[in-house]
């Protein structure tokens, strides 16, 4: 263990002080502390304090050498760990491994972070040991995480200073249930420190404003397991094909209409489970579990990344399950001009229904 941890000292100081070449790179520390919303009213049990945390990030600074760095007044993206002690001894603490964007405004004083990562709950519903924790259903998590902070860089010398606000989400997605998911809201002050001495000039091109492109059609497979929210049920494999047509509209953003077919494995069990447990609510097991829908949505397109969200519409919908009304979002990466994969997040309004793994063509 202190063999590991000199190791550990030893670079980190060699990543700090080496000044022989430029890294435009900074780290960030920050403290929070805030409180749990109540999104739902059966995880009133589980709020017993203020829960608080560190986050430690590492960050590549942009300058303008591609277009898109200028598009979006030269944003960074690094990496981000999370320590979160919830303060309940049901929720236990997380901890948090996120990709992230920092985008800047006016003048670059005000920061907005995006980050996107997985987490580790220490405390995981267990039927016998840990039957409180309905938030959790699963040790491992989909997290999302925003901060707004004002901040300053190079306040003396390399070290400055940031404050704002954090929201912090976990949630696993009806992969195992339960799952009612946690947020947090929170203040946090950090500190920065800059590896170089300083920062290189900003690229300020003229950047084509008129790009578009032609209609471009899209074919892409979803894939994943989830499970109904009745505790047992069993976890099932599920299948999307989607089909969609986007317009690309400028660097920055496209536009989508298309329609998809749902092959939802766990509402087989569903459909069984509510026909035969005498719930007098008309469904009679012949059902069926497959569904067909509608949507549009949106790109944003940010270098080989974007963020899409959907909104659709089931126009075949045979059994009545959450709402007719479906969203999606989450990330994508292209690989060359037409292939992509893509990490999604499917709901119904507040009530999420799986986490999407897909990859697809754009043709």
């Amino acid at each position: 263990m202190q063999k590991g941890l000199v190791g550990l000292f030893c670079l980190l100081s060699a990543v700090l002080f080496a000044q022989d070449k430029a890294s435009d790179s900074y780290f960030d520390v920050n403290y929070f502390k805030g409180y749990i919303t109540l999104h739902n009213n059966d995880i009133l049990g589980l709020i017993s304090g203020h829960p608080e945390g560190v986050i430690l990030s590492w960050n590549k600074k942009t300058f303008g050498k591609e277009a898109w760095e200028q598009a979006y007044n030269y944003p960074d993206y690094g990496a981000s760990l999370i320590y979160q002690n919830l303060k309940s001894k049901d929720l236990g603490n997380n901890f948090g491994l996120y990709a992230h964007y920092n985008f800047y405004f006016f003048k670059r004083n005000l920061m907005l972070r995006i980050g996107q990562g997985i987490a580790h709950t220490s405390n995981p519903y267990d039927r016998i040991d840990n039957p409180k924790n309905i938030a959790f259903g699963s040790t491992l998590l989909s997290s999302t995480y925003l901060m707004l902070n004002y901040k300053k860089e190079r306040i003396l010398n390399r070290f400055g200073l940031q404050a704002g606000l954090s929201f912090i989400h976990y949630s696993n997605a009806n992969v195992k249930a339960p799952n009612t998911s946690v947020n947090t809201v929170a203040l946090n002050v950090g500190v920065t420190y800059n590896v170089d001495e300083e920062d290189i000039e900003y690229i300020n091109d003229s950047v084509d404003k008129k790009f578009t492109e032609p209609i471009k059609y899209n074919f892409v497979f979803r894939s994943g397991i989830n499970q109904s929210d009745i505790v047992g049920s069993g976890q099932y494999p599920f299948y999307i094909l989607s089909v969609y047509a986007d317009k690309r509209l400028t660097h920055k953003s496209a536009l989508q209409f298309g329609a998809e077919v749902f092959f939802s494995n766990f509402l087989k069990e569903l459909i069984r489970y509510e026909s035969t447990a005498q719930l007098n609510n008309g469904v009679t097991g012949n059902e069926d579990y497959k569904r067909v829908g509608i949507f549009a949505g949106h790109e944003l397109f940010v270098n080989n990344f974007s963020v899409e969200a959907q909104v659709g519409y089931y126009v075949y919908y045979p059994f009545d399950f959450e709402s007719r009304v479906y969203f999606r979002a989450g990330l994508k990466r292209y690989f060359g001009k037409k292939w992509f994969g893509a990490l999604t997040l499917k709901s119904h309004g507040a009530r999420a229904e799986a986490v999407e793994l897909g990859i697809g063509i754009r043709l």
